[in-house]
């Protein structure tokens, strides 16, 4: 049974009018609640899909539930690289500043292949998707600060595993062992980039959102696995709209000023892995993140500054 205690330190009144919000993953679930919790607090808020119908019905329905009309939508594909860049240069054009950014986005149940930028698609749409929108988005959140990015990991990384050789190799994991590898890769990313800047006025954290009641399994093409396990969220998950209070406290509460590089459950600092605490991992994944996004000279602010 849900225990509204669970959430007694995640409640913050802090308001956002002025401030601009970007949210993956909000056309449905606790994507869609967070997006409407931000909204409420008077934020602009940017929501981003691949899906043009869903987007609008999100749009509508974040509307109707704050009445603030100041929501964007922009159109992102996780399976492609370019779609992420395209909307990255979309967003740097047409926005003088973004001061939050939520990477809710995280997906089961998908292929196991390749995509067209050679990655392999759970590890793409789970983590190199993230690692890049946030990499080409940090100069925007440097000239906007202070501003926070929260990432959203889950409880499956302590399975994980990080194996800089074979992290998009075909056939080598699981669906749900790829899915735990791209969450561990989300918190190390997250400490990593805590370290390499510290001082820019950008805070960074990692958080574990426990189980909600959503449709998290939906793109298994079992159909027993699909509605046992989404069956099992319905009746055991946390309401979505409490479990959006958490990522909406790490972005906008002022305690946690200090609290940057640090993981997250229940808005309190929470044991992640020890693998965060090895710094040459962390710092090779990072990396071995960047060759395989194809960070080029123009986009790599650390070589630039």
């Amino acid at each position: 049974m849900f225990d509204r205690d669970e959430f007694k330190n995640c409640e913050t009144d802090v308001q956002l009018h002025g401030k601009v919000a970007l949210v993956t993953g909000a056309t449905s679930g606790t994507g869609l609640e967070v997006a409407k919790n931000l909204a409420k607090r008077g934020a602009r808020v940017i929501i981003a899909s691949r899906n043009p119908a869903k987007l609008q019905d999100a749009k509508d329905t974040i509307i109707k539930s704050s009445g603030n009309n100041n929501i964007t939508t922009r159109q992102m594909d996780f399976e492609s690289l370019a779609s992420i860049r395209n909307f990255v240069q979309e967003t740097v054009s047409t926005e003088p500043r973004l001061d939050i950014l939520i990477n809710n986005i995280g997906s089961i149940g998908l292929d196991d292949r390749l995509t067209q930028d050679n990655l392999q698609l759970m590890m793409q749409v789970n983590y190199f998707g993230t690692f890049l929108l946030t990499f080409l988005l940090f100069p925007l959140l440097k000239a906007s600060a202070p501003s926070r990015v929260v990432n959203v990991s889950s409880l499956a990384l302590i399975l994980g595993d990080i194996n800089l050789e074979h992290m998009n190799d075909v056939g080598r994991y699981s669906n749900f062992g790829f899915y735990c590898n791209a969450k561990l890769a989300d918190v190390l990313f997250t400490v990593e980039m805590d370290k390499r800047i510290r001082g820019s006025g950008v805070n960074v954290y990692s958080m574990d959102p426990g189980l909600g009641k959503s449709q998290f399994f939906r793109n298994f093409d079992n159909e027993f696995i699909k509605n046992f396990f989404n069956g099992a969220l319905q009746k055991f998950g946390r309401p979505l709209n409490r479990v959006a209070t958490m990522p909406v406290y790490l972005a906008v509460d002022p305690k946690l000023e200090t609290e940057s590089g640090k993981h997250f459950r229940d808005c309190a600092e929470f044991y992640s892995t020890w693998l965060a605490n090895d710094t040459v991992l962390t710092s090779r994944l990072w990396d071995e993140s960047k060759r395989l996004v194809k960070i080029n000279n123009n986009e790599d602010w650390e070589r630039n500054s």
